[in-house]
């Protein structure tokens, strides 16, 4: 008996900035998309989830939402003593990895930071692939499809008039603001601890004039062209539209909504295995439908055996499910370690060893200080949808829940990334709140007392490639065995450039513990300083970028094509080979853009075949 028909040109699993992005695209062209999601619209639950999928300030909490959070577990190290030497872990040593069960991915509960890849990092992929459409040039014109820059309005307007050496995109799909709530002028304290940080930042190795220069050059635009890799001190830009988060759900619904019959979404629909017809193409997949069926879900037991059923693809199914959960679906349709999958009993399709290896992340860690007094900007703030502060975000789209809590960013290059380095490999992030990584309830005690500061330091281009991603069995509804095996590799250099970075976010803060503005340093303590210090820094770093896990090169080609495996892609941050740039949502935006144009020229030459001469 043949199969069933194809309903769709593409099925696509997995909402996020991968999947939701070449989705649009897709459907914008013609072809006809079905897009499965495991989760739910965050927008159409209940009042509270949709409040903190959108409000700015409330991101934490939406990652900590039990109706959209998949709380994933990952072990930082093999070694079962060193894994629990972090207070964030539990007693099998594993920590806390938030995850998006919802529409639009982890684009519904990061921080919404935008920031551009560097050009060199571009044009290594291209030349490490051999595929030109990688280079800085080519993506430059794919940054111009997702950006829509609203924070340098004067840029903007010469742009034109055709004057615009900015390499921002000013009409693409995504907004990107910043953040500047008016309330926070009027906290004198908080003023004076940004004024007294920039300076100390301004003024570091007596580069007064030229950081001055230099910030009235871009004000402060880390994503301005004319950067060229320079350190700098800016503000980070966000992701929203007149400051309510905007990512790949507002894409997908309004591409849905313009091109009806082209764009059909299914939520609350986990996709379980890719369906291959006798030649060995991939031709669907299997799901099934129900709410929290996903046992990362905190309400997963709540969850029945869901319905079963499946979905059909006349071209191609293009996996977009994330670094842990594309790996964990590839190898449950039998790509993978044949042995591994064997030992499972799962039928081996395609022996692909590296899919889920080379799983990568960057490093972050923070010092987190207690205030003297209360934040007056944050009086009457509960971070809830009956507070003062939440009225006036709804209603004006004003006030400090607009911003999504980072008030100033330095980036800067440390002694380990070495003279010859591309650009800054640190970012020290100022944020109200005390942060210092995630467990479970860590977004109500970031706001406990309203009198935190943290400065959080991220280290990009991390050398760690050695982390895994396994199954652990062979039940789709089980979430895989995360292994990043922190600093087994390059581990000396990354973790100098930690250390070096705390003490840089120590200096920023020495100011105000001198004229007593901070009262005390809680994490990691005044006392750790050298050796202790960086044994500290080992133990209870965390990261939120995970990638790599079926990457071009071993796992696919520099088009997405997983090898051997006829209709098969990947649209997502498996697909990078290194970690890219210092936050990984933007490099994922343009990737998709890109890896959209290559699909849709295979289906040109696919059409053109069908036509003849």
């Amino acid at each position: 008996m043949p199969p069933p028909e194809a309903s769709y040109d593409y099925v696509i699993v997995g909402s996020g900035a991968g999947g939701g992005t070449v989705a649009a695209r897709l459907a914008e062209a013609g072809m006809r998309v079905l897009l499965l999601e495991a989760g739910p619209d965050p927008a159409e639950i209940d009042a509270t989830t949709a409040a903190e999928y959108a409000v700015p300030a409330f991101h934490a909490l939406s990652s900590e939402n039990t109706q959209v959070c998949w709380n994933q577990r990952a072990s930082h190290f093999a070694d079962g003593d060193a894994a629990r030497a972090d207070p964030k872990a539990d007693a099998d040593g594993t920590v806390l990895y938030p995850r998006s069960g919802a529409l639009g991915g982890c684009t519904a509960h990061n921080a919404m930071i935008f920031l551009i890849p560097p050009d060199s990092e571009w044009d290594r992929l291209a030349t490490e692939t051999g595929d030109a459409g990688w280079s800085a040039d080519a993506m430059r014109s794919h940054r111009q499809q997702v950006e829509a820059c609203r924070h340098r309005p004067l840029w903007r307007l010469l742009a034109l008039l055709g004057i615009d050496p900015t390499g921002h995109g000013w009409n693409g799909w995504l907004r990107i603001e910043k953040a500047l709530p008016t309330r926070a002028l009027s906290d004198l304290a908080l003023v004076r601890s940004l004024f007294r940080s920039a300076l100390v930042e301004l003024g570091r190795g007596h580069g007064l004039v030229n950081r001055l220069r230099a910030w009235l050059h871009d004000w402060g635009d880390p994503n301005d062209a004319r950067r060229d890799g320079q350190e700098q001190l800016c503000y980070l830009p966000i992701a929203t539209a007149r400051h309510a988060r905007q990512g790949t759900r507002e894409r997908v619904r309004d591409v849905a909504t313009k091109h009806p019959g082209k764009l059909e979404v299914l939520t609350d629909t986990l996709v379980t295995r890719v369906l291959f017809d006798d030649g060995g193409k991939a031709c669907g997949v299997e799901w099934l439908r129900g709410r929290h069926l996903y046992r990362a879900s905190p309400l997963a037991g709540s969850a029945g055996p869901g319905v079963r059923g499946e979905s059909r693809a006349a071209r191609e199914v293009i996996l977009a499910g994330g670094a842990f959960a594309t790996p964990q679906l590839l190898m449950l349709s039998g790509i993978g370690d044949a042995v591994q999958l064997q030992a499972l009993g799962i039928a081996p399709r395609i022996d692909l060893p590296q899919v889920g290896r080379n799983l990568q992340d960057r490093y972050e860690i923070g010092v987190v200080h207690r205030m003297k007094h209360p934040w007056s900007s944050l009086r009457q703030a509960a971070f809830t949808t009956a507070d003062p502060l939440y009225a006036k975000w709804r209603r004006w789209r004003l006030g400090m829940y607009v911003s999504n809590g980072a008030c100033l960013a330095a980036l800067r290059r440390s002694s380990a990334a070495g003279p010859d380095a591309d650009g800054p490999d640190l970012v020290l992030m100022g944020m109200m709140g005390r942060f210092g990584g995630y467990f479970t309830g860590y977004a109500q005690h970031c706001w406990k007392g309203g009198d935190g500061f943290s400065w959080v330091v991220l280290k990009g281009r991390t050398g760690n490639r050695s982390g895994t991603v396994t199954l652990a069995s062979a039940d789709p509804r089980d979430p895989p065995v995360a292994a990043f095996n922190n600093f087994a590799e390059h581990g000396d250099r990354d973790l100098d450039a930690l250390v070096e970075g705390l003490d840089m976010a120590r200096a920023l803060a020495r100011p105000l513990i001198e004229d007593g503005d901070i009262a005390e340093e809680e994490l990691p303590g005044p006392a750790l300083r050298d050796g202790a210090l960086r044994e500290w820094v080992r133990a209870n770093a965390w990261g939120h970028h995970a990638c790599g896990t079926a990457a071009i090169g071993p796992v696919l080609d520099p088009q997405g094509r997983v090898h051997c495996v006829p209709g098969l892609r990947v649209v997502d941050a498996s697909i990078f080979p290194r970690i890219p740039g210092l936050f990984i949502v933007a490099a994922i935006y343009l990737a998709a853009e890109k890896l959209a144009a290559n699909i849709l020229a295979d289906a040109g030459k696919a059409n053109a075949g069908k036509k003849g001469p």
